[in-house]
C-alpha cells in the first residue's frame, strides 16, 4: 500500500469501457456506438484474414453507409513490427479512431497501436478465447517472445454473441480456461500480499473469484454452437477485465498459471492458444496451493477445454521445461512459484495432476 505524507492512499486510475453491448446481432449497433462516442469519420477497421468476411467486412459496410470516411487493414501477426506498421498506415489516412474486429491478433495490435497514437478504440471480437477483449493490456510478440504491455481498456466493447457462438469452439474453450484460471491468480495476489505487503483489493478479488465461480458452476451448460454459452463467457471475460480495471493491475487475472503459460510460448515450438495452457496450469498451480485442483480439472474436462500436455499438442518435455522456467517470466511478481521449482518437483507437480503421462 502507497500512503501519501497525510497517511491517506494515493489516487488510484481505473481505466473502464463506457459502452459494452453485447447480444444476438450486437453488430448491429456498432454506428451507434460510434454516434455516442462522437466518432464519425477517420475509421480504421484492424482484422484478421478470416474474420474480414465474417464481421471486419460488415463494420466496415456499417460505418461507409453512415458517409463516414473509413479503412480497414488485415494485420499479418501481433508483432511490434505490425504495430509500427498500423501506426504509419493510421498517420498516413489521417485516422481519427481505431476498431479492432477479430479474435486477439487484431484486438492487441489495434489496441496497442491505438494507445501509441493516442487514439480512441473499439473492440468487436468475433471469438472469446481470453480476456484481452476488454483488458488494459495487448499480448504482442517483441524480440521472438510472447510479452503483455500496458494499454488502454477499450473505449466500447460490441461483442455479438451470434457470431461468437459460430467461431471454433475450442476458443470459447480457451475463453473459459483464462477465467477459471482467476482462481490460482487470486491466491497467488494473495500471498503477495501476505508475504511481500503487496497492495491488494478485496473488491477486485472478490469480482474475480466470482466471476471463475460462475462458470465453474456452470460447465455442463458450456457447449458448442450454443449462443447462451457465448453470453456467459463473455460476461465473464468482461467481469474479468473490470477486476482488472479496479485493481488497477492485472493481478486478479495474471499469476503463476500465466506465467506458465508465457513460459510454454518460450519454449515449445509449437504453443497452444493462451486460455487453453492457463487452464491447464491453474491444475498444477492450485495443487501448489493444496486447493481442489481436481475441481478446476473437472470444470475444464465438462466443459473439453485442454487438461494435459496431450490435450494442448505439446509434448511432456517442454510441460517441465515450462514448468522450471516459469517463475522468470515476470521475477516481480511474487507467487506460489517463489524462486523456483526444482526439475525433479516440476516433474511430480506433473504426474500427479496428471498433466503429464
Amino acid at each position: 500500500m502507497i500512503l501519501t505524507p497525510n497517511g491517506y492512499r494515493e489516487s488510484k486510475w481505473m481505466q473502464l469501457p463506457r459502452y459494452i453491448v453485447t447480444g444476438h446481432g450486437a453488430i448491429n449497433n456498432v454506428t451507434d456506438v460510434c454516434r455516442k462516442l462522437n466518432l464519425h469519420n477517420g475509421a480504421l477497421i484492424i482484422t484478421g484474414k478470416y474474420t474480414k468476411k465474417i464481421a471486419g467486412d460488415v463494420v466496415y459496410n456499417y460505418i461507409e453507409d453512415e458517409g463516414h470516411n473509413v479503412d480497414i487493414e488485415v494485420t499479418a501477426g501481433s508483432s511490434m513490427d505490425e504495430v509500427k506498421r498500423i501506426k504509419e498506415l493510421a498517420s498516413e489516412n489521417d485516422t481519427k479512431y481505431m476498431l479492432g474486429v477479430g479474435s486477439g491478433t487484431s484486438i492487441d495490435v489495434a489496441k496497442l497501436a491505438s494507445t501509441e497514437l493516442g487514439l480512441p478504440f473499439i473492440s468487436v471480437p468475433t471469438a472469446a478465447s481470453h480476456d484481452g477483449i476488454v483488458s488494459s493490456r495487448a499480448s504482442i510478440i517483441h524480440n521472438g517472445k510472447s510479452t503483455s504491455l500496458d494499454a488502454n481498456a477499450p473505449m466500447a466493447v460490441v461483442s455479438d454473441t451470434e457470431i461468437i457462438a459460430d467461431a471454433p469452439y475450442h476458443l470459447l474453450a480457451a475463453g473459459c480456461g483464462d477465467i477459471i484460471s482467476n482462481y490460482t491468480a487470486v491466491l497467488d495476489w494473495e500471498l503477495a500480499s501476505r508475504l511481500r505487503n503487496e497492495s491488494f483489493s478485496e473488491y477486485a478479488a472478490a469480482l474475480s473469484r466470482m466471476t471463475a465461480k460462475i462458470v465453474v458452476d456452470s460447465a455442463e451448460m458450456i457447449k458448442p454452437d450454443l449462443e447462451s454459452s457465448a453470453r456467459m463467457v463473455v460476461k465473464a471475460l468482461v467481469s474479468s477485465g473490470v477486476a482488472m480495471s479496479i485493481a488497477d493491475s492485472t493481478r486478479p487475472a495474471s499469476g503463476s498459471e500465466h506465467m506458465f503459460s508465457h513460459a510454454l510460448n518460450q519454449v515449445a515450438p509449437v504453443p497452444a492458444l493462451h486460455g487453453e495452457q492457463c487452464g491447464v496450469g491453474a491444475i498444477m498451480m492450485m495443487y501448489l496451493h493444496g486447493g481442489d485442483w481436481k475441481r478446476i480439472r473437472g470444470a475444464l474436462k465438462t466443459i473439453r477445454a485442454p487438461i494435459n500436455a496431450d490435450g494442448l499438442g505439446i509434448e511432456d518435455k517442454y510441460i517441465l521445461e515450462a514448468l522450471v522456467l516459469a517463475h522468470t517470466i515476470r521475477p516481480e511478481r511474487y507467487t506460489i512459484l517463489g524462486t523456483g521449482l526444482s526439475p525433479d518437483a516440476a516433474e511430480n507437480i506433473a504426474r500427479i495432476t496428471k498433466v503429464i503421462a
